[in-house]
């Protein structure tokens, strides 16, 4: 499928769906406002304790001891952070980012509401309130920023079969499906196989035939089996629509398969690949307008501090979110860590959630995007938490 210049410069919004993951696009600002914003929203609640693992305080071995990596410096250990958390190794290309002072790991953040259910968290963290709204609050920033009279009036482009409620909202939209946009994601294919593995004749024969068709036990995980397409040619292609000067610069994308219940540490590896390749994509598409784009990488909610009787997680509330951009100001661990002893988990089984999610977006379209309070209060209807300064280079 060619992307046309016209395609890059629509004011509205757009979509574009490969597999378990996808692109929205947002509308093009004013001539005098050349920032970008994306937001990636991991669909199944990623487990931010081994994405940002916290290997210097000691209760994290006695909690989840069968799934924390080695520390820094052994064999097929964690990636440092400047001393107590370290990044998971599938991370190398946002272990680089963090030593260009462009990736801020902010850890223990979760939403206002305490809902562990995928479907209304997800509901949630995309209207932007403790309930479903019609439109998402993406959108709302879309309405807030000045109108470019280039962008062509009352058009809009969805590329794939669906736009995240994120980005949904007064904005006409139209549909267009990509052949094979709508191929089942390598993250069910997991499932099939993990659901006929106890049988001696289907587990084996399901097996061999995926691994004929390029699939391994990391690709399994969430990456498509040649290394190319899904989530990074997603991100590529959103990178070189924002970096046209005329262009949008807001984007959307989503990723499935971070619903770690069983065999965590097998499975979680190949999503995590696949996400580290997408935003060094996103990255090189952006070109030089990476120096001016923020993104945040966000999830509904986080996963149990205690692994579960089959080497995994199940739902719980803080994780880790990451902002990276050339715009963000990173090389640090932001939020405030609570401690993973007994008597500091949410519940008994959480981390406990020390930063609002929404604050972070706040900070974000307050100090990057140059939206006035009134216009975030409107984007974020109910929702008290101030905003996170500091997180934008000055």
């Amino acid at each position: 499928m060619m992307l046309t210049r016209r395609a890059s410069l629509l004011g509205l919004a757009s979509a574009w769906s490969l597999g378990a993951s996808s692109l929205a696009l947002g509308a093009a600002s004013s001539p005098g406002q050349d920032r970008r914003l994306v937001v990636v929203i991991l669909r199944g609640a990623m487990d931010g304790l081994s994405v940002v693992t916290p290997y210097g305080d000691g209760a994290i071995r006695s909690l989840r001891a069968p799934l924390v990596l080695p520390e820094p410096g052994r064999e097929g250990g964690l990636l440092d952070l400047g001393g107590f958390f370290g990044l998971h190794p599938a991370l190398g290309g946002l272990h680089t980012l963090f030593g260009a002072g462009e990736l801020l790991p902010v850890h223990a953040v979760a939403g206002e509401w305490r809902s562990r259910s995928h479907f209304e968290a997800q509901d949630f963290l995309e209207s932007g309130a403790e309930r479903r709204l019609n439109s998402g609050w993406l959108n709302r920033v879309v309405s807030a920023l000045p109108h470019d009279p280039r962008a062509p009036d009352g058009e809009g482009l969805s590329v794939g079969v669906s736009v995240p409620l994120l980005l949904r909202g007064p904005a006409p939209v139209g549909s267009f499906a990509p052949d094979g946009g709508g191929r089942p994601s390598p993250d069910l294919y997991a499932r099939i196989a993990a659901l006929n593995a106890p049988d001696h004749r289907t587990g084996p024969a399901i097996a061999a035939g995926l691994a004929a068709r390029g699939f391994s036990a990391d690709t399994l995980g969430g990456a498509s089996p040649d290394g190319k397409g899904g989530f990074p040619a997603l991100a590529r292609a959103a990178g070189q629509l924002l970096a046209a000067p005329e262009g949008p610069r807001v984007a959307a994308l989503e990723v499935g398969g971070w619903d770690t219940h069983a065999d965590q540490n097998r499975r979680l590896p190949g999503p995590l690949r696949q996400l580290d390749a997408g935003l060094m994509a996103l990255r090189d598409g952006l070109g030089p307008a990476w120096n001016r784009t923020a993104v945040l990488v966000t999830t509904e909610f986080g996963r149990t501090a205690r692994s579960n009787g089959t080497t995994g997680t199940d739902h719980g509330t803080a994780t880790v979110a990451l902002l990276l951009g050339g715009a963000i100001r990173g090389g640090r661990i932001g939020g405030t860590w609570p401690g993973l002893r007994d008597t500091q988990l949410f519940e008994n089984r959480d981390l406990a959630p020390t930063t609002d999610l929404l604050a972070l977006a706040k900070g974000l379209l307050s100090d990057h995007l140059g939206l006035k309070p009134g216009q975030i209060a409107t984007i974020f209807p109910g929702d008290p938490a101030d905003a996170v300064s500091g997180l934008i280079r000055s």
